[in-house]
């Protein structure tokens, strides 16, 4: 394979979304996951399955924790550019199993960072999270806010995510570019998200759970325009702002080669509007029981991509109706539903 890109979570949602689009434009790609049992194997295995067809993709079952086997990835294939998008997902399950999250997130990350450093790798794209604005309650949420009061385990991995590679596009000049998702939707989604969870309750006829009560804001963003943020970045590595001070410090840039944006829909919905979209899309009503916060999340969160759009000329905008409508089809006929 002619200079492959690395797409880590290639088994995953997004991961699959990104390895499509790439193949799809005539890149090699090499997609890594360990395909753990957070949820059913048989989606991820489903999903590489489509990418095998595609040609032109080799996918490689590894735990990227496993630092050996991660620095023989790497130097196997000297990697112009890498994708990371392998993570332990999930707010909720961060409050039951925090040590997953070190060994995928931090564990993970370092020896993704390792294997780019000593091999040649000229850009690294990032996921980050939403998650890390944490206690913020300015909205909506821009990368030059501070976010330095994470309210899970899960979001401070992310934090951290972020703060590592900035260490290593100062050390190293490794140009490092993370990206702040907000509630990605779509097909091939993912079981343990809103949307899916939803849909699942209202065919089967059970109640759906909406915690504050029902007053949760979220900026739904369609994984299709998540793709496009990343395509537009892969070959547009970071570079270092010659206006940036360490007087007055802007969290989003640096010296250094590093950048971050939020990638978001800069619209936030309430989740009763969702449930009543999956309502009208697949023609039967929710049952819904009201519940308080639960420990970790936020109320609301709502994305600027003002430096999205300026730098790359994009910023997300598929509506929720037509997101919606795309991902009860594509619902229905994968489950036959």
């Amino acid at each position: 394979m002619s200079d492959p890109v690395l797409i880590t979570g290639a088994a995953g949602f997004i991961g699959f979304h990104v390895a499509r689009r790439m193949l799809a434009l005539g890149r090699a790609v090499v997609g890594v996951d360990n395909v753990s049992p957070y949820y059913d194997p048989a989606l991820k295995r489903a999903r590489v399955k489509q990418l095998a067809a595609a040609g032109n993709f080799r996918f490689v079952e590894s735990d990227l924790a496993e630092r050996d086997a991660t620095a023989r990835l790497f130097a196997d294939h000297k990697f112009p550019q890498v994708v990371h998008l392998a993570a332990q997902a999930g707010v909720r399950y961060s409050l039951v199993n925090p040590h997953a999250y070190v060994d995928a997130n931090l564990q993970g990350f370092v020896n993704v960072l390792e294997g780019c450093r000593h091999n040649g790798c000229r850009n690294l794209v990032f996921a980050s999270s939403s998650s890390v604005y944490g206690a913020n309650t300015k909205l909506p949420f821009s990368t030059s806010d501070n976010v330095d009061h994470p309210i899970s385990l899960y979001a401070a991995s992310k934090k951290a995510n972020e703060l590592m590679a900035h260490a290593y596009a100062h050390l190293y000049r490794l140009p490092a570019t993370g990206l702040r998702f907000f509630t990605v939707y779509g097909p091939w989604g993912r079981p343990d998200m809103a949307m899916w969870i939803f849909a699942t309750a209202i065919l089967e006829g059970r109640p759906i759970q909406l915690f504050n009560h029902g007053r949760m804001r979220r900026d739904f963003t369609y994984v299709d325009d998540v793709v496009e943020s990343v395509v537009r970045l892969v070959d547009r590595p970071a570079r270092p702002d010659p206006a940036w001070s360490g007087m007055q410090p802007d969290p989003s840039g640096s010296a250094a080669p590093w950048r971050i944006y939020n990638i978001g829909n800069n619209n936030p919905v309430e989740l009763m509007h969702v449930v009543r979209l999956l309502e009208d899309n697949l023609g039967r009503k929710a049952e819904c029981e009201l519940l308080p916060m639960q420990p970790g999340d936020v109320p609301e969160t709502y994305a600027n991509v003002d430096d999205l759009m300026r730098d790359v000329g994009f910023r997300p905008s598929t509506t929720i109706e037509d997101g919606v409508r795309q991902f009860v089809a594509w619902y229905r006929g994968y489950f036959g539903r």
